[in-house]
């Protein structure tokens, strides 16, 4: 009978004992719990005035790095959501402003001046450090988060790793994923179960459908 069993646990990483679930199968689960967890992360950048030294295009990617805390019961993929709109709306698509307004010194923008439309969307920590300014300088910007998955890009994976180690059982791993912050390690696992589930019973209609032809 296959089983999980909670070998440690903490606010950033997980550790499962598998039993009774063939490699193949632990290791999906594994490779999913990667980057196959749909998470936030912001996609497009409108810079409204930019007078730093980094250039737009920078400035844009390091926003896209920074890890969202994601809400996964409110929000929909793009592809999933009933919009069927470029822009998106309010259940695909999270706004994020940031002004730094003038200086008179040069000091650093962390994340905590990132202001999202959606308290529960927003960076997992404010003290992300996101560019430096000098004197006179100012950076204003519109940003727009949307879920995504890993396997589209590095910025959307779910996990910082996802490890499967054997121990000295038959069928049995050891499964150990460690968070990005944007979900917590349990609800990763959640949802890899539910993924790999979803992509089984697809791969079973379209065999079903091949028989029937």
């Amino acid at each position: 009978m296959p089983s999980l069993e909670i070998v440690s646990h903490d606010k950033q990483r997980i550790s499962v004992k598998l039993k009774g679930i063939p490699l193949q199968y632990a290791n999906a689960l594994r490779r999913i719990c990667l980057n196959g967890v749909p998470v936030f992360a912001i996609d497009t950048v409108d810079i409204i005035e930019n007078s730093s030294v980094l250039a737009d295009e920078g400035l844009a990617h390091r926003l896209a790095l920074i890890p969202i805390k994601t809400d996964l019961s409110r929000f929909v993929e793009p592809s999933k959501c009933d919009c069927k709109s470029e822009t998106g709306c309010s259940n695909c698509r999270v706004m994020l402003i940031l002004d730094s307004g003038d200086t008179d010194v040069t000091r650093t923008i962390l994340s905590n001046e990132l202001t999202s439309e959606d308290k529960d969307i927003s960076p997992i920590s404010d003290k992300i450090p996101i560019i430096q300014l000098a004197p006179g300088q100012r950076v204003k910007l519109e940003a727009y988060a949307r879920l995504g998955r890993g396997t589209e890009h590095a910025k959307w994976n779910s996990s910082n790793i996802s490890v499967l180690t054997e121990t000295n059982k038959e069928n049995e791993h050891v499964l150990t994923v460690e968070s990005t912050g944007a979900l917590i390690p349990e609800q990763i696992i959640l949802t890899g179960v539910d993924e790999l589930s979803n992509r089984l019973l697809e791969f079973k209609d379209i065999l079903d459908q091949l028989k029937a032809e």
